[in-house]
């Protein structure tokens, strides 16, 4: 099994196989904390070889820097078969987010594991912007 891509994005399709992207990016900018990003994808491309055949389970976990998990984790299962003369396999996997709350600034991350292994981490920094200040304050 080889990872192709694992983004997080503004949004995500799948399109007969072919994996669209919309707007990946890897910092949230917020006035205020805690910071609730309204709506995002986290995108994964996946490819199978035969020694992959059968089935899997996909988990998907927000979690802090101190390992503290942000929201509750996504979990997926799948089967992998290979037709004949195939030499492999790729599969797109699509987990669309929303109100997703992060409570301080700091780092972050969306750790992704195959059947209980880790497969990747997403980096995600979130960033307090400071406070305009009007003239005369």
């Amino acid at each position: 099994m080889n990872v192709q891509v694992a983004v997080l994005c503004d949004a995500a399709t799948d399109d007969h196989g072919k994996l669209n992207l919309l707007g990946a990016f890897d910092t949230i900018c917020a006035v205020q904390m805690p910071a609730v990003h309204p709506q995002c994808a986290v995108a994964l491309r996946l490819t199978f070889t035969t020694a992959d055949e059968g089935p899997h389970r996909l988990k998907l976990m927000f979690m802090d820097a101190d390992g503290r998990a942000v929201m509750p984790p996504l979990e997926i299962g799948f089967e992998i078969a290979l037709p004949e003369e195939t030499h492999f396999a790729t599969r797109n996997f699509i987990f669309n987010l929303q109100q997703v709350s992060f409570p301080a600034p700091g780092l972050y991350a969306v750790d992704i594991a195959m059947d209980d292994r880790p497969l990747t981490s997403i980096p995600l920094q979130v960033r307090l912007l400071p406070a305009h200040r009007t003239p005369g304050s």
